[in-house]
């Protein structure tokens, strides 16, 4: 076979397309029902779920380090979560198929990511810039890009938040 394995290339899509055959298989009455369908095929499902889950963990990391640093530049964490941000953006990007853009909430990842940077302010005394947008203000593939950049994002937040205020 000289062409590249779908499972290589996206295994959301190669799970959900074998999902699909073994649902065809499981229908045929001439096929042994030694195999537990229901199991396998619920598992097979399971694996391209938890890859995109991944991203979305990753993703969610990331943003919430962003809004953590635009909410609180003066934390003695700064640092530290610059450097997540790289890490976890990086392993998004790595992890990331194509086929995943449109299987992945991304304004429930951005609500999320704000739920979530506000908790972990909180505990250090700090919290949530006000008026941040209510939509996510990254294009999936700006916060998936290789050439990713930290300070493109918070200007890009800094201006969504001058934006807002101008609004009110």
């Amino acid at each position: 076979m000289d062409r590249p394995s779908l499972y290589d290339d996206d295994i959301v899509t190669w799970a959900e397309e074998q999902a699909a055959a073994l649902r065809a298989l499981a229908a045929r009455s001439d096929l042994s029902n030694v195999v537990d369908w229901e199991n396998v095929i619920e598992e097979i499902e399971t694996l391209g779920r938890s890859e995109i889950h991944g991203v979305e963990s990753l993703l969610l990391q990331t943003l919430v380090h962003v809004l953590k640093y635009v909410s609180a530049p003066a934390a003695q964490s700064t640092r530290s979560w610059r450097a997540e941000v790289v890490a976890f953006q990086s392993a998004a990007r790595r992890n990331y198929k194509r086929a995943m853009r449109q299987r992945i909430d991304w304004q429930a990842l951005w609500r999320d990511a704000r739920a979530n940077a506000d908790v972990q302010l909180k505990v250090h005394g700090d919290k949530l810039v006000g008026g941040l947008p209510e939509t996510l203000p990254f294009e999936p593939e700006e916060l998936l890009a290789s050439d990713f950049d930290m300070d493109v994002a918070l200007e890009r937040l800094a201006a969504a938040l001058k934006s807002t205020a101008d609004h009110h």
